[in-house]
């Protein structure tokens, strides 16, 4: 994730998804780009839903 529009749409990606009570999406520089997520969301769910948005994952 390279911008603020980035952020936006992954953070919009794993919010839609049922158990997902909060989710924060850092920009940092370098390119990695942590993604926060509180509820009972399965990783894989979360990790589907970045991918479905068009962005990789890395753990």
């Amino acid at each position: 994730m390279t911008c603020g529009h980035c952020v936006g749409s992954v953070a919009e990606a794993v919010s839609a998804l049922d158990g997902v009570d909060d989710v924060r999406v850092e920009l940092v520089a370098g390119g990695a780009s942590p993604v926060t997520v509180t509820g009972p969301a399965s990783a894989d769910s979360v990790r589907t839903a970045i991918e479905a948005a068009g962005y990789r994952v890395r753990i």
